[in-house]
């Protein structure tokens, strides 16, 4: 699979639909979206609230399932795996970033991020290891448990831990919603980086324009359908374009 600039097709949902409720109470948070993210490529996806843009991540990730359409994942159909394959694939190819960090109190920051490797009873590359937590800049860190980090550098540390099993994708929920501007421009030049350097594909949510411009494309959704997808633009022409669509 190609995505249109000529890059190869990592993920790809088709005709992707998902009703929640039946009959007169039914609610259709999305309604036949098709698109495709293409390998080490950083993507952005906005929308106002209620416009599917949190369904059409957890559909991507395989953490929901469609009423209807199909999601690819690096040419395995999400779609046609049982709870349990679903389960090992998003161990094995997929890293999570949440805007609430999500890491584990009981645990230091280096635990936290070998967390993903434990689980499936991987062996840590200590090389990657280190260029990851000089990376992310949190080598004097490692030791210390989340309470004893700011909000910036529990992030930092949710970001390694996204990429320290070497996924196909990261998948980002509003990563930088609860950090302040130097934070969250820090956070968010990371993901650029792991594009840029390692060649990682990241698919972002986001309600800040700013935010989507560190990304190469921009997807927007209105009311459970695509009423944009191109290249990312500058915080202001973000803004411009939010305004347009209402």
């Amino acid at each position: 699979m190609t995505a249109e600039n000529g890059l190869p097709t990592l993920v790809q949902a088709d005709d992707l639909s998902r009703r929640y409720g039946e009959g007169e109470a039914a609610v259709d948070a999305l309604t036949d979206v098709s698109v495709a993210f293409p390998k080490s490529r950083y993507a952005a996806i906005m929308g106002p609230s209620g416009s599917g843009k949190s369904t059409l991540m957890h559909l991507l990730a395989g953490l929901d399932r469609p009423t209807s359409g199909t999601v690819r994942l690096d040419d395995v159909e999400l779609t046609a795996l049982g709870d349990r394959q679903l389960t090992e694939l998003r161990r094995d190819r997929i890293g999570f970033i949440f805007q609430t960090f999500n890491l584990l109190p009981v645990l230091n920051a280096e635990e936290n991020i070998l967390l993903p490797l434990s689980i499936a009873g991987r062996k840590v590359d200590r090389a990657w290891f280190d260029t990851l937590v000089q990376t992310v800049g949190i080598t004097d860190r490692l030791s210390h448990r989340p309470a004893e980090l700011s909000g910036g550098q529990q992030q930092r540390v949710a970001v390694a831990r996204a990429l320290v099993s070497r996924p196909a994708v990261v998948f980002a929920d509003e990563p930088s919603g609860n950090l302040d501007s130097k934070s969250s421009d820090g956070v968010l030049g990371l993901l650029r980086q792991a594009v840029d350097e390692f060649e990682q594909t990241v698919v972002m949510v986001t309600h800040d324009a700013h935010a989507a411009s560190f990304a190469d494309s921009l997807l927007v959704l209105a009311d459970g359908r695509i009423v944009h997808d191109g290249e990312a633009v500058s915080t202001e022409q973000t803004l411009d374009l939010m305004k347009a669509l209402g």
